[in-house]
């Protein structure tokens, strides 16, 4: 078969025109290209840019791992020495934003007909990177701004070597400095498919004026074409007094869509962890956790990062459970369960209002109240309630408190949604019995509304008083309930302005008689029991109601019936004041001898009462006795002889008067305003 000889001068000449483009190519001194690529790159970025050294273009085949005939396009390999992008004048980290020995960049030719730069290769030799950010926002590393740009770059692999980074971060006081060297043969990551170590790094700085230390090992080749790409990473770092390891591997670099690491955190509170997370945690003495971090982002470019089935310590508690920290507008939201086995509330420290314990960094932050107060003055901080909304369940085996009774079987479900803090429910068991309650603290004001409702089921007397010896033999149980509601940023403040009601009866029971007997000044009777032992009398019943105002507290029922006598007492308590202004006013049902009863007193402040018999009426019968002595030695005895006899108590009516839920009233001055 013959050719047409036209047709092969015309491919000849094709292909020595394809021979003089390579040899072209192979030849021409790259270098003179550099001027204009330094202008163009300063004047689209508005930086200083500047190719230095030796410019050189190569080319070679296509990846094997390309199908058909783009394995055979050849690609062009860019290797430009000396790389120079400066940072913006008001910059403090340095002149240069980055700064490279040698880049080496391979990229495909024909996709750049559609205006898609796609880097097959791009290698870093020697890299510095200066980094900033501003307390404003802004950056160093957001260049010119020249609208959307038509091209679209995608790097599909990205290798480096050794290289130095330093970030400054004024917004949060951070100021990290990272040097990176080569290794090889450091041993493979934990996970399983990752590519081995190729890089060692180590770390320092300052964070909020703490030194920052550590170090650790990653990958040296970021591969970004698959998602299923998985880079490993083991680090640790002393930041800011936490001491925090990672160890896993990160998903998918190139969007960097999620990660699976083991995490270790530990340091001196909970709460310098605030900075760092968002996540706004309560002081704390030393703490330490192990766990799995997963972390995942949406569509919308926001993480949800779950702390997985971790247990820790906080000072001597026990803690475990899941929190998910999901990134969302207006505000971020955690989740979650907690468990505790023993749990120390001085262990949360002043956020309960309880401090943490000699020799811990937070010993003594909880204000003492002044001087002649009882009611705790340590204030919510609500600043930074706003942080982050919350639902959190907590549940709890053992609550120990300093010096108080132990709470068992704690259940919290914590909810925080704008700054309005609400513990729905809030219930533990004590002294043998169950308290349950809601108790809501609205922070969006300068003052807190707090309001609680609360009731008490089946407490048992003696468990009360765990401590008296002559309460271990009483019986019987104390039901309750109250409502309250209040302002301010502190407890004292909270009841010192509350309204609402409080009740509380006891059904049946036995309470100590010697307790009893020195209640109504039976001095006869006390010291014969304190010689002899004592005895348990019956109670009958006891009922009281209280209504609350503008933090007074009177009491408009209370009523205790034994089978030896009813006790009456009326009176107030201030709230606002800490002071007492009660009478107590004890009646006989039988014949008593040698009894000096008298209507009693209970006044003073409550950091030191002041309890005791009223004197005139205990005057009267001194005197009476007195004055019959003159006449005969057993007529003195006839005025302590108490033979008036009370009838029993209605307990029925009684305790079903108590027992009527109570209200949150509304106090009389706010009742006038609401009128006017």
């Amino acid at each position: 078969m013959k050719i047409n000889s036209k047709a092969a001068k015309i491919g000849g000449a094709l292909l020595a025109a394809i021979l003089g483009l390579l040899i072209l190519f192979m030849l021409f001194d790259w270098n003179m290209l550099r001027p204009y690529i330094n202008r163009k790159v300063s004047e689209t970025t508005g930086r200083e840019f500047a190719i230095r050294g030796d410019l050189d273009v190569k080319f070679h085949r296509g990846l094997d791992n390309e199908k058909g005939w783009r394995r055979y396009v050849p690609r062009p390999y860019v290797s430009a020495q000396d790389i120079r992008m400066s940072n913006p004048s008001w910059s403090t980290v340095g002149k240069q934003m980055a700064t490279a020995k040698r880049v080496d960049v391979g990229f495909r030719i024909l996709p750049l007909l559609g205006k898609d730069f796609i880097i097959t290769d791009l290698r870093l030799d020697g890299p510095q990177v200066a980094l900033q950010r501003r307390k404003d926002g802004s950056n160093s590393w957001t260049l010119k701004d020249n609208g959307p740009s038509e091209w679209k770059v995608d790097i599909q692999r990205l290798a480096f070597s050794s290289g130095t980074l330093r970030y400054l971060d004024d917004s949060i006081n951070l100021d990290l400095h990272a040097d990176a060297k080569s290794i090889s043969g450091a041993g493979a990551p934990a996970v399983k498919g990752a590519q081995p170590y190729g890089l060692a790094f180590t770390l320092g700085g300052r964070y909020n004026k703490a030194p920052v230390t550590g170090g650790g090992k990653a990958g040296a080749v970021l591969t970004l074409t698959d998602s299923d790409t998985t880079f490993p990473i083991e680090a640790n770092a002393n930041i800011g007094g936490n001491r925090i390891s990672v160890e896993g591997v990160l998903s998918d670099p190139k969007s960097l869509s999620g990660l699976d690491l083991q995490l270790k955190l530990a340091g001196q509170s909970m709460a310098d962890l605030y900075p760092l997370t968002g996540v706004l945690l309560p002081q704390t003495p030393p703490y330490s956790t192990h766990g799995r971090l997963l972390g995942e982002k949406n569509d919308a470019d926001a993480w949800t990062f779950t702390y997985q089935k971790f247990t820790g310590k906080v000072g001597a508690s026990d803690i475990a459970g899941t929190l998910a920290y999901s990134q969302r507008k207006p505000r971020p939201l955690l989740r979650g369960e907690l468990t505790s086995q023993q749990l120390r509330l001085a262990d949360l420290g002043p956020a309960v209002g309880a401090d943490t314990g000699a020799g811990t960094k937070q010993a003594g932050k909880v204000k003492s109240p002044p001087a002649g107060k009882a009611l705790p003055v340590n204030e919510f901080n609500t600043d930074k309630w706003g942080a982050l909304d919350a639902d959190v369940k907590f549940t709890g085996k053992r609550i120990v408190r300093v010096n108080d009774i132990p709470l068992q079987n704690v259940v919290v479900d914590l909810h925080m949604k704008d700054k309005v803090l609400k513990l729905t429910p809030l219930n533990f068991g004590m002294a043998g019995g169950n308290i349950s309650s809601n108790i809501s603290l609205d922070g969006r004001q300068k003052m807190i509304n707090a309001q609680a409702r609360v009731a008490a089921r089946h407490l048992k007397i003696r468990e009360l008083f765990p401590k008296l010896q002559s309460m271990r033999g009483s019986f019987g149980e104390i039901n309750g309930d109250a409502a309250l509601a209040g302002k301010g940023n502190t407890v004292a403040s909270m009841l010192a302005t509350s309204n609402g009601e409080l009740n509380a009866v006891v059904t049946e029971g036995s309470v100590s008689k010697f307790v009893l007997e020195l209640a109504g000044l039976n001095v006869a009777n006390a010291v014969f029991v304190k010689v002899f032992g004592d005895k348990q009398v019956q109670m009958n019943c006891l009922a009281a109601e209280a209504g609350v105002r503008n933090g007074r507290a009177n009491v408009e029922r209370f009523v205790l019936d034994t089978d030896d006598a009813v006790i009456d007492v009326t009176g107030y308590v201030d709230l606002a004041q800490e002071q007492l202004n009660l009478d107590v006013r004890p009646k006989t049902k039988g014949t008593r001898i040698f009894s000096l009863r008298t209507p009693l007193y209970a006044k003073g402040t409550f950091a030191d009462p002041d309890v005791g018999p009223y004197k005139g009426p205990l005057a009267l019968k001194a005197g009476a006795a007195i004055a019959l002595a003159t006449v005969s030695p057993l007529a003195a005895i006839l005025p302590l002889v108490n033979v008036a006899k009370v009838p029993d108590t209605n307990c029925a009516a009684a305790i079903r008067e108590a027992e009527k839920a109570p209200q949150v009233r509304e106090a009389p001055k706010a009742k006038a305003a609401a009128k006017k």
